[in-house]
């Protein structure tokens, strides 16, 4: 196949675990014959430095255009106290608005041979193997009125859903679900918010076209305890805008780190791909970023963007040999146990066991 990617670095290590990312792309594409081409474009503060604006017309076309958006990630603390609209996280917000990607799809697996490397014990996290799907266009992150005065007195958010917006990402979650466990936990705060009460209604009303899948609700903060306690209960978490940016960065603690979190947002015209993890500045340029994230960000782009699932379930694959042979970056390194490889190393051994992987499988011509 040939297909175009617009390529996002963004900022902090957003353009090291890129990089190092587009070299597993490469290993995956290759052998089969396909052709992939890459198209780079600012976004974030680096956009804000170059163009003076965090999504740049010219960015926003491309990626409209293309047949699946890769972003590193977004945020500068040097425009901390910028204006809202000259925030790098503007850009993020905006583009996914733009493209319509409602659905965001946060998956979060405890690869074997990490299950002591977080801080909760082993036999708690052992098997975790869930999803989120958060509702991304929605909810406090894009509702109006919204605002500040200019003495800090007071502000105001809010928080608003339709019918159509939750019975969308809901239809989506249940679709999922029926391809995995068939279990879906709906989170929500039903017993406070009218705008919670509006989701279970919607989720039950769609739940009702999907007799295949069981479906209960959560509050969100018994469902914060709950993924500490017993995470291995959870298939599909489906919940709104501001709760699932919240429960999922959790899912870091449970997994291992943060940087082993990947995320595909999808709608209904191009997908965007990205890790979970944020533009962690400290980092950048030291070679010490975890790249996995971005890695299996590319995995979910091969399956849910380029349709490409064999080459997909070789980079997961590769991500899953290498981690069980021991290799770690400083995130995932014990105390006392072993030592850490760089960005670009961890890359590189993935990237060489999925050509292996998609090698062995072509077919000879």
């Amino acid at each position: 196949m040939n297909a175009r990617v617009v390529v996002l670095p963004g900022d902090g290590i957003g353009p090291e675990v890129v990089d190092a990312a587009l070299g597993v792309l490469a290993a995956a594409a290759e052998p089969g014959g396909h052709r992939i081409d890459l198209d780079r474009h600012a976004i974030g503060g680096a956009a804000i430095r170059q163009h003076g604006t965090p999504l740049p017309a010219d960015t926003l076309s491309a990626c409209r255009s293309a047949d699946a958006v890769l972003l590193g990630a977004v945020g500068d603390p040097a425009f901390d106290q910028a204006p809202r609209h000259l925030r790098p996280e503007r850009g993020l917000l905006d583009i996914r608005k733009a493209l319509g990607v409602y659905a965001n799809l946060r998956p979060a697996r405890l690869w074997p041979g990490l299950e002591s490397t977080g801080p909760l014990r082993a036999e708690r996290v052992e098997g975790t193997d869930l999803i989120f799907v958060r509702e991304l266009t929605g909810g406090l992150y894009f509702g109006e009125p919204r605002g500040i005065d200019a003495q800090f007195a007071s502000a105001v958010n809010t928080m608003a859903y339709s019918r159509l917006e939750v019975e969308r990402v809901a239809e989506h979650a249940f679709r999922l679900a029926a391809r995995r466990r068939r279990r879906l936990t709906s989170v929500d705060k039903a017993n406070v918010l009218e705008v919670s009460q509006l989701w279970r209604r919607v989720v039950e009303d769609v739940a009702a076209r999907h007799p295949d899948v069981v479906l209960d609700h959560m509050y969100v903060d018994a469902c914060a305890m709950a993924l500490a306690l017993d995470p291995r209960q959870f298939d599909v978490v489906l919940t709104e805008n501001l709760f699932g940016d919240i429960l999922s960065d959790e899912a870091g603690a449970i997994v291992g780190s943060l940087g082993l979190l990947p995320s595909a947002s999808l709608g209904d015209g191009v997908g965007l791909f990205e890790p979970v993890h944020g533009s962690a500045p400290t980092l950048a340029g030291r070679d010490v970023a975890n790249p996995i994230g971005m890695i299996l960000s590319v995995a979910m782009m091969l399956r849910h963007g380029l349709r490409l699932e064999h080459e997909a379930s070789a980079v997961e694959q590769a991500v899953a040999s290498t981690l069980a042979g021991g290799a770690r970056t400083a995130d995932l390194v014990e105390p006392g146990r072993g030592s850490a490889i760089g960005c670009r190393e961890m890359a590189r051994l993935i990237a060489d066991r999925v050509r292996v992987r998609v090698s062995s499988t072509v077919p000879s011509s």
